[in-house]
């Protein structure tokens, strides 16, 4: 790839590139939090303590970049931003659930190794 613009909807992306969209240490929980609910940015900041504000801004950024969530502003003061997924974003769902159900089946098997020393 020459440039640094991935594009979405290439059938031939590549998982290093897939990795780099939902890769960061805070993205997948980003995602799930916001496949349950519009968020503002306070709201995630504690759903995803210990995380610091800088982090989950940057964080937020990347996932717009990548058109994975949307930020709407409204025109009020106090300011209020909320965040939601886009329909890419949501189309990642069942990757998510995949993810939550392997580590579940790898937390089991940590366990039974652990309990069978």
């Amino acid at each position: 790839m020459t440039n640094n613009k991935l594009d979405l909807t290439n059938e031939n992306c590549s998982v290093y590139d897939v990795m780099n969209i939902i890769g960061g240490k805070w993205k997948i929980d980003i995602i799930y939090h916001l496949g349950e609910n519009t968020l503002r940015f306070g709201e995630l900041k504690k759903s995803l303590l210990p995380i610091t504000q800088q982090m989950l801004s940057k964080q937020l950024k990347e996932l717009e970049k990548d058109n994975i969530i949307k930020r709407k502003v409204y025109s009020q003061i106090p300011p209020k931003v909320e965040y939601s997924l886009t329909e890419i974003g949501k189309s990642l769902d069942p990757v998510i659930q995949s993810i939550l159900k392997w580590s579940s089946y790898y937390s089991d098997h940590l366990e039974g190794k652990v309990q069978s020393r």
